[in-house]
């Protein structure tokens, strides 16, 4: 397993809900990728600001989580940037913030021109699937994705 790094912080302007550390009010991600494997992976611990009904995580913080993992893995897996074509959610059981961390992961599916497709994936403590999302992902060219997103190069993600 390798840690990613977040290559954002400290660029004028950052300031992503899912994955900036010092947003006040955002998820704070962060990333390890499993080379062999080619999955990338997150762990979220949810509190009470981000519940829905009594106990539960908001399905719309589900989702932005499920997204957030799907698009730095189209940045760590296919070394660029995109965005958010489709997002299709299944919610399988309640996510209970009293259960404590959540654990997520994103893969690549296929790949074909300019879309992406990721399976994300929601488990809680008891690593019980909560949630599950294929997203679709409108990909840039590289020095397209510098250009319109601040990509800062594949290369950023790790550690030399």
């Amino acid at each position: 397993m390798k840690k990613v790094r977040n290559p954002y912080v400290g660029h004028e302007g950052y300031g992503c809900l899912g994955c900036d550390p010092n947003h006040p009010f955002g998820l704070r991600l962060s990333f390890t990728f499993d080379e062999v494997e080619r999955i990338l992976y997150a762990e979220w611990t949810p509190h009470k600001g981000f519940q829905g009904y009594t106990d539960v995580v908001h399905g719309g913080i589900q989702a932005t989580l499920l997204d957030e993992i799907g698009g730095w893995a189209v940045n760590t897996i296919l070394g660029t940037g995109g965005v958010t074509s489709q997002l299709q959610i299944r919610y399988k059981k309640p996510t209970h913030i009293s259960d404590g961390p959540l654990k997520l992961k994103a893969w690549l599916v296929s790949s074909e021109k300019r879309l992406a497709n990721i399976q994300t994936q929601l488990f809680n403590a008891k690593d019980e699937l909560c949630a599950e999302a294929q997203v679709q992902y409108f990909v840039f060219p590289p020095e397209v994705a510098k250009q319109k997103l601040n990509f800062p190069g594949a290369e950023e993600f790790f550690e030399k």
